[in-house]
């Protein structure tokens, strides 16, 4: 048992691959981790620096607004015609382009059609009604024996009174 150790020992390697190593692991974190995210950082911070009047945005919960103003660490935006809300700048996700706003605007159309469809097809007959006056009537044209009563109230819940 020994002697696995001092064998293990003796085959670890060079101590230049070693320092290689630990320099490299740095490196590699500093390249795909932190050096990335210090851009996007620079990126976001530029944009909210750029912030004018009249832009069109997305905040981080995905709604899109108008700019009306700007101040030292918010913004003032309209979601709606008459529906002004205030925003930190940091909950400007980005700034959008009219293809994007017109892009959104086209998807949204897309969905409302597949609803028109929806509701064709069951205009057309398709669909089927469920309803408590009809289950009602249902129930009283087989109640032909008179406890048909009983049978609703046990179906409801309730004790049949005998």
């Amino acid at each position: 048992m020994g002697g696995d150790m001092i064998i293990a020992a003796e085959s670890g390697g060079s101590g230049a691959f070693n320092l290689l190593l630990l320099l490299a692991i740095p490196l590699v974190f500093y390249f795909l981790l932190i050096r990335p995210q210090n851009k996007r950082r620079k990126e976001q911070l530029q944009m909210e620096s750029s912030l004018q009047p009249g832009a069109r945005v997305m905040t981080t919960s995905g709604m899109r607004a108008t700019v009306l103003s700007v101040d030292d660490d918010g913004v003032l935006l309209e979601i709606a015609p008459g529906v002004e809300v205030s925003f930190v700048k940091q909950a400007v996700m980005r700034v959008l382009q009219d293809d994007d706003a017109k892009g959104a605007d086209a998807e949204e159309l897309d969905l409302d059609e597949d609803d028109d469809d929806r509701d064709d097809a069951e205009r057309d007959g398709d669909a089927v009604d469920l309803t408590k006056d009809d289950a009602a009537a249902g129930a009283d044209a087989d109640d032909e024996d008179g406890d048909g009563e009983a049978k609703a109230g046990a179906k409801a819940g309730r004790k049949s009174s005998d």
